[in-house]
């Protein structure tokens, strides 16, 4: 992976590589023990799985996603802003900050079939002028994920699902301009 004067130093420090949502990650550890998941017809699956995921300069923000599993994100250092959509008619579109700050969380519980992504958040971004800065700024967290992470009980949102997720909400037209940028293309 080629290094840029604005990448976090912890890619190399923590053996971090591209994550296919965007940023990076590491799968810290696989539960050897297996338990039937509801989420995937009764297969088996780890117990629970665990990933370093960061943000930085590079890789700012993921794309939308959504785990069948249930996925607890806790914060190590840095900041990012969570969009989450829990579909329904009209879909429950929140937005909360893992951080360490006033109105902050250290800890986001995401439940099973919840789109989500995270990013920098935006006046972060704006305010890192230097490459200096630019590379001091990141999120980095542990997601741990029960029953654990497997490729089949994950999708990826797409321009046209998005559409049809956000046609009811009250916000419409700005979650669905905003959100657009973030689909898998």
């Amino acid at each position: 992976m080629t290094i840029s004067s604005t990448q976090s130093p912890l890619v190399q420090q923590l053996g971090l590589i591209r994550h296919p949502e965007g940023g990076y990650y590491l799968e810290t550890d696989r539960r050897g023990e297996e338990v039937a998941s509801p989420f995937a017809s009764g297969g088996q699956r780890s117990l629970a799985t665990s990933i370093y995921y960061l943000l930085d300069w590079d890789s700012p923000g993921g794309v939308i996603h959504m785990n069948k599993s249930v996925t607890y994100h806790v914060l190590h250092q840095g900041r990012a802003e969570y969009i989450l959509i829990t579909p329904g008619n009209p879909p429950v579109v929140e937005r909360k900050v893992i951080g360490a700050g006033p109105g902050e969380t250290r800890m986001l519980f995401v439940g099973s079939n919840v789109w989500k992504m995270s990013r920098l958040l935006p006046e972060d971004v704006e305010r890192a002028k230097t490459d200096e800065q630019k590379r001091a700024l990141s999120c980095l967290i542990t997601e741990v994920v029960t029953p654990g992470f497997h490729w089949e009980d994950h999708k990826f949102l797409t321009k046209g699902t998005l559409g049809e997720l956000v046609k009811n909400c009250k916000e419409e037209d700005l979650v669905g301009v905003e959100l657009e940028k973030h689909v898998k293309p």
